[in-house]
């Protein structure tokens, strides 16, 4: 396996961990903070944060390189995958959301086919769709969990798949670090404007401790995933994705005491027997 495939792998491994710990905090937050001000306060710390990264990295100083238009194409289309997605999730069974946007992978393999010309083995495309079984028999969504907030998700997968195809025809001359700063000020942006909308809700010293932690995962996670989106190729960094489901099982019985059923432990099977073959394939 060539040096940019692994690091691909890697960053895509280390993005869905960071991801996985921001919505265990973000979910203890949500019972008490609306949705789009949550996002917003979340936002705000991550652009923060970025921005004195940045600095500290001295590529403030390349400031001009953020007038790029698909830098903000790219943010532009996050804010509406957050968002819709929130929407999908507060009236979807969780795990029909899960599901559906770990779909992912699916339609990243599609764009790269059709946008960049990527060759995918029949045999890695089945390995794809492999992981994809083991997902939905760990998250076993319900049949009457799925409505039109069921397309929402589906819309919000698609953005997902869309963001990280565009981040892919971004240009290498671009830090990843300017890239993370566009997609936390344009979800900031997206939410706070909701916020205008409705009642400010007081915000607590804990809820605003968990959120800065939050912003801190969420910052460097958005920083892995756009390493993870220019190394290697977009079809077999994809699946990786998968591995933010195993992150969330772990973090789900260490926090709130939740085993898997007999199913679930099979489709962990499947999930991590795809990811090692598809790692085989590979390295063959």
């Amino acid at each position: 396996m060539n040096a940019d495939n692994r690091r691909g792998i890697l960053a895509m491994s280390l993005a869905m961990s960071l991801f996985i710990a921001n919505d265990a905090l973000v979910k203890q937050v949500s019972a008490s903070l609306p949705g789009p001000q949550l996002i917003f306060i979340r936002g705000l710390m991550a652009t923060t944060l970025v921005l004195i990264m940045a600095q500290a990295m001295g590529h403030l100083k390349n400031w001009r390189m953020m007038l790029s238009g698909k830098l903000w194409l790219r943010g532009a289309v996050d804010a509406m995958a957050s968002l819709t997605y929130l929407t999908a999730v507060f009236h979807l069974p969780l795990g029909n959301a899960t599901a559906i946007n770990l779909a992912s992978p699916l339609f990243i393999t599609l764009f790269a086919i059709f946008f960049f010309k990527e060759r995918v083995t029949f045999q890695r495309g089945a390995l794809i769709l492999l992981g994809f079984a083991g997902v939905l028999m760990v998250v076993q969504p319900s049949a009457d969990g799925f409505n039109v907030y069921a397309w929402i998700c589906v819309l919000a997968t698609l953005f997902h798949a869309t963001r990280d195809t565009l981040t892919r025809a971004i240009g290498l001359h671009i830090p990843a670090l300017l890239i993370t700063l566009s997609t936390a000020v344009s979800v900031a942006v997206a939410a706070g404007s909701i916020t205008l909308t409705q009642s400010w809700v007081p915000v607590t010293s804990n809820a605003l401790a968990l959120l800065f932690c939050a912003s801190l995962f969420l910052s460097v996670a958005y920083y892995f995933l756009i390493v993870a989106m220019r190394a290697g190729e977009m079809s077999l960094v994809a699946p990786f994705r998968y591995s933010g489901l195993l992150f969330a099982l772990l973090i789900g019985y260490v926090v709130w005491d939740e085993v898997p059923n007999l199913v679930a432990w099979l489709g962990i099977g499947l999930l991590v027997i795809s990811g090692l073959l598809i790692l085989r394939a590979e390295r063959q």
